[in-house]
């Protein structure tokens, strides 16, 4: 029967000896034989079992819940491992999500004469406000709708948004009845421009106002502020009325 000295094990694993004797001494990965002089021997159903170990460390579990998850009745190998593939693809999703985002934030950075300091460090917290704002699920059906629009068709909503903000400002200012058919005109491209990005969630949606609405910096950057949002919600009011 093929066995593994601590040594041996620790190397091929890239775990320490350290942790080893750690997870023997928690009674978490006992080996299953030992040598007359008391050096640990594990056999392949010990390595199997820290397979297990590593992958739920890998879903950042303590080792107090993952003793409880191995001592649960039907746990196996296999049901860790569809687990912890369970969370690689999310985890891929999101860091293809975050990708896309990049790339577009260059796009625009490569087409600008000269990019300050304060346009990285403006770049930097939009990152970390969307993650703040938009729950897991829905930073996956945000990647899976910039699945479906492609890259073009968010370059061109991209490049429409301060357009259209621009001109909802202008009629405002200018004093223009929300009801007008120019402002529901633009009203109902406002919306459709929040259809794409949301695909109709209300909780996105949702996630989408409290961002604007809680951080000033994003409604400095794209002119976006209270008014301007109180001015485009009474003019769909107008046209649901």
């Amino acid at each position: 029967m093929r066995t593994w000295k601590i040594g041996e094990l620790a190397r091929r694993t890239g775990l320490t000896v350290r942790t080893l004797h750690h997870y023997d001494d928690i009674g978490l990965l006992s080996p299953s034989y030992r040598t007359g002089s008391g050096h640990r021997l594990y056999t392949a159903d010990d390595v199997k079992r820290l397979q297990m170990i590593v992958s739920l460390r890998q879903l950042d579990l303590p080792l107090r819940e993952i003793g409880e998850w191995l001592a649960r009745p039907g746990t196996s190998a296999q049901s860790v491992l569809e687990l912890h593939l369970a969370r690689l693809r999310q985890r891929i999703d999101e860091q293809q999500a975050l990708y896309r985002r990049l790339e577009a934030i260059a796009e625009r950075l490569r087409t600008a004469e000269e990019v300050s300091a304060e346009d990285f460090l403006t770049t930097m917290e939009m990152i970390a406000m969307y993650d703040k704002y938009y729950t897991e699920e829905q930073r996956q059906q945000l990647a899976e709708r910039a699945r479906q629009l492609g890259p073009e068709a968010i370059r061109a909503v991209e490049a429409e948004w301060p357009q259209l903000i621009a001109k909802v400002r202008a009629e405002m200012e200018k004093g223009t009845d929300p009801a007008s058919e120019t402002m529901q005109a633009l009203a109902k491209r406002w919306m459709e421009l929040v259809q794409a990005f949301t695909g109709g969630d209300p909780g996105i949606t949702q996630s989408l106002r409290t961002l604007y609405r809680e951080e000033p910096a994003v409604r400095e950057t794209t002119g976006l502020d209270s008014e301007i949002f109180g001015y485009v919600q009474r003019a769909c009011a107008a046209a649901k009325s």
